[in-house]
């Protein structure tokens, strides 16, 4: 096994791939959940919108808790939050009476803990790999998190169609608790940086500081801040709509998707190996193939030629993120991680309820195609004006440590996709 596989990292990699195992499927099986209660639709939204809002009012407040105390017990509590919402919600489920009100309550104090935990989660990962060897535990990492994601969703599918709702709830509730249980072994020494020394509003102003003061940083997360939005609507109201209406419907938009899977799996067996020294420059040229999608689905692209698209924008992501995640590694004050994480998580995400909300009158308003084309547009062009930050084109791997990454090299290949392989 490679020099930085270590203890810490396995943990917190085995732990990711467990909590997302049982929380993908447990999306799909909270909205079946609400409809076999009698809620309509618009029920569903509500009990998401339930979650997602106290996710984005307290996720800064998680960040500038994440900064001042261990994030180890910031993560196994928030685990343990989540746990007991879950476990509460699959009871109310089984029982047959479960109420609107208690579903929504239940999912707020999940969107509760995923605040808290999300920022900790983060600065703990970067703050525990080597410098020498961080794009490649990345890599690793998110193989893992998004083979778990797509894993638990055809899980979760499978528990809600043969035993329930109730069941896959159930399931992600004990996902969350063995969780907690690895990450209470994880071996954090203590750092100045666990005892505050200053109040919270300060804490979050220097964290704005922090984030505000680097170029690079929040302009790429205000384009995401839009980009994200466009890829939502694309996979989540106008591929469908176009799969009806051209591709034969459901189970074609199925294959599709599954499509974007397998990219995201070869996409981070290529990072496993490639290590672009300009590496925040190559990640924002990711981006462009982000807007393929939404050209081949307005230009009615067979299902064939999705799939191959989808594929190469599910590789995409991989790369951007594996390059996102070394520029917050190398850039960030270990101390200040979290805080700026938090920004981070709410610049890119807080548009996404309303552009989820207006995608639908948009295309009534402009047609379908002219949504798409849309969305092609803004991706294309905030990408574009992102490459003309000269940080974003100039920044460059630190060489420290190069000579020991050159002699792992050849033990990657097998070691770090076992490592892969045993969290699944």
């Amino acid at each position: 096994m490679p020099s930085w596989v270590g203890r810490n990292f396995q943990l917190l990699t085995i732990s990711a791939v467990i909590s997302t195992l049982g929380s993908a499927g447990a999306v799909s099986a909270a909205s079946f959940a609400v409809l076999r209660a009698g809620g309509s639709d618009t029920d569903v939204g509500l009990i998401a919108a339930a979650r997602t809002v106290p996710l984005v009012l307290f996720l800064l407040v998680g960040g500038a808790v994440a900064d001042r105390f261990p994030r180890q017990k910031i993560m196994v509590a928030a685990n343990g939050l989540s746990a007991l919402s879950q476990a509460l919600f699959a009871a109310l489920v089984l029982s047959g009476g479960a109420r609107m009100w208690q579903m929504a309550i239940l999912s707020a104090l999940g969107g509760v803990g995923q605040a808290f935990f999300a920022p900790a989660s983060q600065g703990l990962l970067l703050a525990n790999v080597e410098t020498a060897h961080a794009s490649r535990a990345f890599a690793v990492y998110r193989l893992g998190v998004n083979s778990a994601n797509i894993g638990g969703v055809a899980l979760g599918g499978i528990l809600t169609a043969v035993f329930g709702p109730g069941i896959a709830l159930a399931v992600d509730a004990g996902s969350f608790v063995l969780a907690a249980l690895l990450r209470s072994f994880l071996n954090i020494a203590p750092s100045v940086r666990e005892k505050p020394v200053s109040g919270m509003w300060r804490d979050l102003r220097e964290g704005w500081l922090d984030f505000a003061g680097r170029r690079w940083l929040w302009a790429i997360v205000l384009q995401f801040s839009v980009v994200n939005t466009m890829v939502v609507a694309v996979e989540a109201v106008y591929g469908p709509q176009v799969a009806e209406s051209r591709l034969g419907g459901a189970a074609a938009w199925g294959i599709v998707l599954a499509a974007q899977g397998a990219g995201n799996f070869l996409g981070g067996m290529l990072m496993v190996r490639w290590q672009p020294d300009r590496f925040l420059y190559a990640a924002t040229l990711a981006v462009f193939p982000y807007a393929l999608p939404a050209a081949a689905l307005a230009v009615a692209v067979p299902t064939p030629g999705l799939v191959v698209v989808m594929m190469a924008a599910g590789c995409s992501v991989q790369i951007f993120g594996v390059g996102w995640m070394q520029a917050l590694h190398q850039e960030i004050p270990e101390d200040r991680i979290s805080r700026v994480s938090a920004y981070d998580a709410l610049g890119s995400y807080a548009l996404l309820p309303i552009g989820t909300a207006v995608a639908g009158p948009v295309a009534s308003a402009i047609g379908i195609s002219g949504a798409l084309w849309g969305a092609v547009g803004l991706t294309v062009l905030l990408t574009a004006a992102v490459l003309f930050i000269p940080e974003v084109r100039r920044m460059r791997r630190e060489q420290l440590g190069d000579a020991a990454a050159e002699s792992d090299a050849s033990e990657v290949p097998g070691d770090a996709l076992s490592t892969s392989s045993e969290n699944e």
